[in-house]
């Protein structure tokens, strides 16, 4: 192993006995820790240092030599009001209820005898995101509610964004007397690949990106991946329609944050659904949407451009959507289940029933009805914010809170009893919940 590997191990060692410490605190000092880390990012001369790094991350990205393309320039820029909405997310984050230590089952197996499990840190959590600088305060925040150490390794394109956010965080840690390696921020992409190799070290790791790079990450490590992969979410607009509220939905599944990972891709309609097609490609020109449709698309919209083939699979990030006309339900399940990524998938229509069969029926981490996909979020499933949105199945699946950084233990008290005494002929167990 190079001395650098060493280096390395040795860093994350020294991740995982801070990473003890903070899962130590108790709820007061765990609060106290956010509460401060929101306040950091509300400073005035914090946030000034944040956005001037931030503006020189964006002078590089738009750069010849640097140029990213413009729905990663979106997720790079770091502003006001993007800040706010991260402090906010922290303050909600504090006022949850306590999670570390929390019991979910309490058992009595015998007079004297017993079992809990106690909800505690995985300990120490390795996330590799895209270069979207907001995401590192939120993760930290969630790290720290659940008690976990954070390694960390950003898009370079936010690199001067990543390095003066750990430092306003390594400051709040410095000051509740903390080991600063509770936050460990990586920069050589070289060191991932080391990092991998940990897994008597790391207990998960979180990949944020698109499939191939998910397929990649597990590929070379050993250790848990949650991944948070590719968004191909679809809007289904059922034959029981209405238009303006399909119209309202598309819009905002799609224009609302286009590079997010919960944008809709693909407009969907019906057969009978034809006026909130209508409405919702009317909708969705108005607002400078590239729409690209098939045949029986066009042959009501004869302006708009031809679908490809690839269309269907892919992310755009950017005011570009699909649209396709399917013949009833049976048909856009089956082009879901064939085009998307189990990320998230919605139904507008007024029929209860269609609703409910779609909502049982799709193989999605999040399945809405009569709601915008950009709900698929943790901030506004009030989980303060997320560390990603899991399109796995285990461990955890959807926007990944506080609870999907967590694991139990169950723990045993007894008098001195031993489990030969129990059984055939033994005594008998009481298992009573308590």
């Amino acid at each position: 192993m190079s001395a650098d590997r060493d280096a390395l191990r040795d860093t994350v060692r020294e991740a995982r006995r801070a990473g003890a410490a903070l899962a130590a605190l108790d709820p007061d000092g765990r609060a106290g820790l956010l509460g401060d880390l929101a306040a950091a990012l509300e400073d005035e001369r914090t946030r000034a240092r944040i956005l001037e790094a931030n503006a020189a991350d964006l002078a590089r990205a738009r750069s010849g030599s640097g140029a990213v393309a413009p729905a990663l320039l979106d997720r790079l820029v770091l502003d006001g009001k993007k800040l706010d909405s991260v402090t906010d997310g922290l303050r909600r984050l504090t006022a949850l209820p306590e999670v570390v230590g929390r019991v979910s089952l309490r058992r009595e197996l015998d007079d004297g005898l017993i079992l809990t499990r106690v909800a505690c840190p995985l300990g120490v959590l390795a996330v590799v995101f895209e270069a979207r600088p907001d995401a590192l305060p939120q993760i930290a925040g969630l790290a720290w509610k659940s008690g976990n150490a954070l390694v960390l390794k950003g898009g370079r394109e936010a690199r001067e964004s990543h390095r003066a956010l750990t430092a306003a965080a390594h400051q709040v840690l410095a000051r509740h007397g903390l080991d600063v390696r509770a936050l460990v921020l990586l920069e050589d992409r070289a060191e991932v690949d080391a990092l991998l190799a940990l897994d008597d070290l790391v207990d998960l790791v979180v990949a944020r990106g698109g499939a191939s790079f998910v397929a990649q990450v597990k590929s070379q490590t050993r250790i848990p991946v949650m991944g948070h992969a590719a968004g191909v979410c679809h809007v289904y607009l059922h034959r029981g329609a209405d238009a303006a509220m399909a119209a309202r939905i598309a819009v905002d599944a799609k224009c609302s944050y286009p590079a997010a990972c919960n944008a809709a891709e693909t407009l969907l309609w019906d057969d009978g659904a034809e006026l909130a097609a209508d409405a919702a490609i009317a909708a969705l020109r108005a607002r400078g949407v590239e729409l690209r449709a098939d045949q029986a698309t066009r042959d009501r919209h004869p302006d708009l451009a031809a679908a490809r083939d690839g269309d269907w699979d892919v992310e755009h990030g950017a005011l570009v959507m699909s649209v396709r006309r399917v013949r009833g339900m049976d048909d856009a399940l089956a082009h879901i289940a064939a085009h998307g990524s189990r990320h998230t998938e919605a139904i507008v229509t007024s029929d209860r029933a269609a609703a409910e069969h779609f909502l049982a029926a799709v193989d999605a981490a999040s399945v809405f009805h009569n709601a915008s996909t950009r709900f698929a979020d943790g901030y506004r499933f009030g989980l303060g914010a997320e560390v990603g949105i899991s399109t796995d199945k285990l461990h955890a699946r959807g926007p990944v809170g506080v609870e999907g950084l967590l694991t139990y233990r169950w723990l045993l008290r007894g008098e001195g009893q031993v489990s030969a005494s129990y059984g055939p002929g033994g005594r008998p167990f009481t298992h009573q919940d308590l």
